[in-house]
């Protein structure tokens, strides 16, 4: 729980202050995505306030490779998630340094979203038992976030992020700047990125299944991987 706990609070407080940036400041890129490319220049000077969010961003996913190698419990998908943070990562750092800064705001605000539901979701499993009795509110708030968690991954990384982020990218991008640099390399790693939200995807919808079909009556995370059962040998014939 502690570990939720601070994931809730850490997207919860990255992901507001990309919707302020977005939303209270004049930065017009969620509802104009090929602005982020109006006026770019090599070398032009990053604003502070998406500084500062890149600096934050930057800290955690370096820290969440490390959590993921040495810390973290091995899932069935640990692999592609130590993937996806080398690739956000790569992103963070190179998007910065070739002054992409525009389009990697739009990029955390639509996958910091559902992050937030995510852990918010766990912290009300959690706490449905806690004390060795059941709470009712709390298993209420906890389907209600998994819906909302299930609803909120498509809409903002399947298919806000391609219309948005994607679309300005792989089109607006050339209008913009013909000869802009590395532009195959930074849109293989947003497809990349793309391909792993759709395979993750696929964890959320066997969960839908498996709840609609009465497999499942409780929420449990289809991450899970019983790292004993993989790595113990199966008998042999002879045995």
């Amino acid at each position: 729980m502690p570990e939720s706990a601070w994931k809730f609070l850490f997207y919860l407080g990255c992901w507001s202050y990309s919707a302020y940036l977005l939303f209270g400041t004049d930065y017009p890129f969620f509802h104009d995505p090929p602005s982020v490319f109006y006026d770019w220049t090599p070398g032009m000077a990053v604003p502070r306030d998406i500084a500062a969010a890149y600096l934050l961003q930057g800290s955690f996913y370096g820290h969440s490779i490390y959590a993921t190698l040495y810390m973290d419990t091995w899932r069935k998908d640990s692999v592609v998630m130590l993937i996806h943070h080398v690739v956000t990562l790569v992103l963070i750092v190179s998007s910065y340094a070739f002054r992409y800064h525009n389009v990697g705001i739009l990029v955390l605000f639509l996958h910091d979203f559902s992050d937030v539901q995510l852990e918010f979701t766990k912290l009300n499993i959690y706490f449905k038992a806690r004390g060795g009795s059941y709470h009712r509110l709390h298993a209420v708030v906890a389907d209600l976030g998994c819906l909302s968690f299930c609803f909120s991954w498509f809409w903002f990384r399947l298919y806000w992020f391609p219309l948005k982020v994607l679309y300005a990218t792989f089109h607006s991008s050339l209008l913009a700047v013909p000869d802009i640099p590395f532009y195959f390399f930074f849109n293989a790693l947003l497809l990349l990125l793309t391909v792993m939200n759709l395979y993750w995807f696929l964890y959320i919808v066997a969960f839908a299944a498996k709840v609609l079909t009465g497999q499942m009556r409780e929420l449990k995370d289809l991450r899970e991987f019983d790292m004993a059962e993989a790595q113990s040998p199966k008998p042999s014939k002879a045995e």
